[in-house]
């Protein structure tokens, strides 16, 4: 025989076993009920588009294997549950997950790029419509020769930002 599991308020448990008692007991009377919806006509269930809704997915672990999750999870800033999506999105994907913290560094990073190429094109700007001579220009040149050097330090920080997470979630414990 198949078995189903429900959970039930605990009010709603003890009013269903006072309307079971005088029909059997909670089995019996349950069955009955069942058995009479599934007399009823079945509505047919609405189109759903394809990939629509999110599903749900129980893990049950051993009390060393889930303390072992925890451990992980505490230690890049997720739950439990964001850390178990995050390893299976890695794997399905391949995609990099990443913590609040290291999204936010990420953002950072970005807007530090951001500012430094609004100050690049300033540069360049000036460069291109002014006539400079000598020590002016020197100082023009170095000046987007330092910005230069900051972009590509920040971009070698973010690569390796992105090949840390994808290393994180491709290694085993």
């Amino acid at each position: 025989m198949d078995r189903l599991t429900l959970r039930l308020p605990p009010d709603l448990a003890r009013r269903f076993d006072a309307a079971a008692a005088g029909r059997g007991g909670r089995s019996r009377f349950l069955r009955s009920l069942m058995e009479a919806a599934a007399q009823a006509p079945v509505p047919e269930a609405p189109d759903r588009p394809p990939g629509g809704g999110a599903g749900k997915l129980t893990l049950r672990l051993g009390a060393d294997d889930l303390a072992l999750v925890e451990a992980a999870a505490a230690g890049v800033g997720l739950s439990r549950t964001q850390w178990c999506v995050a390893l299976i999105r890695r794997r399905l994907h391949g995609a990099p997950q990443f913590s609040p913290p290291d999204a936010i560094a990420l953002i950072e990073v970005q807007r530090e790029l951001r500012r430094i190429g609004v100050n690049v094109n300033q540069i360049a700007r000036a460069l291109n419509t002014a006539v400079m001579e000598g020590q002016v220009l020197d100082l023009e040149t170095a000046q987007l020769a330092a910005f230069a050097e900051e972009i590509r330090r920040h971009l070698l920080g973010l690569r390796d930002a992105f090949e840390g997470n994808l290393a994180y979630w491709a290694s085993e414990p």
